[in-house]
C-alpha cells in the first residue's frame, strides 16, 4: 500500500479479523480511520487505541450495515469528525457452511441483507460526497468462492458473486466522477470467524465425499 497521508477511511466490520487488519493498515500507510462494528466496542476501543499509537486520528463507531439508519449515523459521523470519505471499504459479512437442503429462506435472506444490502447502504452514503470532490475509493471484500463456488456455501457464494456484479455495474457508473469501485477476493483466512465452521465442515465433507 502506498502513502494515504491526509485521506479518510471507513472500513465496516473492523473491530476483528481481516477488518482490522485492513483498518490497521490503513493507519500505517497515513490514513485516519472510521472504525466501524456492530457488537463488540472493546474490541473497536482497541483497534482506534492501536492507531492513536501509530500518530492517526480514528473513530469507533457503532451501526448494524444491514440497516439503512444505522448506516446514515455512520456516515454522518464520519462526515462529522473529519469532513471528508475518501475510502470506503465494505468488510461487514457473515460467513456460515450448511447443505443447500439445510438452509432455510431466513439464512438466505439473513446473509443477502448483510453482505450485499449492506455493502449497497454504505455505498450510497458514502457516494453523493465522494461525487461532490469527485474522488473516491471503494473496495469491497468479495471471495474466491463467490467466483468458484464452494459446497455447503450456497448462500454466501451467492451473496459474494452479486458483490462481483454490483461493484462491476457500479465502476462504470462512476468512473468519470474520479471514482473508482474494485473487488478483493481473498481465499479462506484463520479469523474467529472461521474457526467457528469446523464442525459443519467436518459433515459437509461426509456427506459430499
Amino acid at each position: 500500500m502506498g502513502r494515504l497521508d491526509d485521506r479518510v477511511a471507513l472500513v465496516t466490520g473492523a473491530s476483528r479479523g481481516f477488518g482490522r487488519a485492513i483498518a490497521l493498515a490503513f493507519g500505517q500507510a497515513g490514513a485516519d480511520v472510521v472504525v466501524n462494528y456492530r457488537t463488540d466496542g472493546v474490541a473497536a476501543a482497541e483497534v482506534t487505541a492501536a492507531l492513536d499509537r501509530l500518530g492517526r486520528r480514528s473513530l469507533a463507531f457503532q451501526a448494524d450495515v444491514g440497516i439503512a439508519g444505522d448506516v446514515r449515523r455512520l456516515v454522518d459521523a464520519a462526515l462529522a469528525r473529519f469532513g471528508r470519505v475518501d475510502i470506503l471499504v465494505n468488510n461487514a459479512g457473515i460467513m456460515e457452511r450448511g447443505l443447500f437442503a439445510d438452509v432455510s429462506v431466513d439464512r438466505y435472506a439473513r446473509m443477502l441483507t448483510t453482505n450485499v444490502t449492506g455493502t449497497m447502504l454504505c455505498t450510497r452514503a458514502a457516494l453523493p460526497p465522494m461525487i461532490e470532490r469527485r474522488y473516491g475509493r471503494i473496495v469491497n471484500i468479495t471471495s474466491i468462492v463467490g467466483h468458484t463456488g464452494n459446497p455447503g456455501q450456497t448462500n454466501y457464494a451467492a451473496a459474494k458473486a452479486g458483490l462481483v456484479g454490483m461493484s462491476k455495474a457500479l465502476a462504470a457508473e462512476v468512473a468519470a466522477r474520479g471514482i473508482t469501485v474494485n473487488c478483493v477476493a481473498p481465499g479462506f483466512i484463520e479469523s474467529a470467524m472461521t474457526d467457528a465452521l469446523g464442525e459443519i465442515h467436518t459433515r459437509i465433507r461426509r456427506v459430499t465425499a
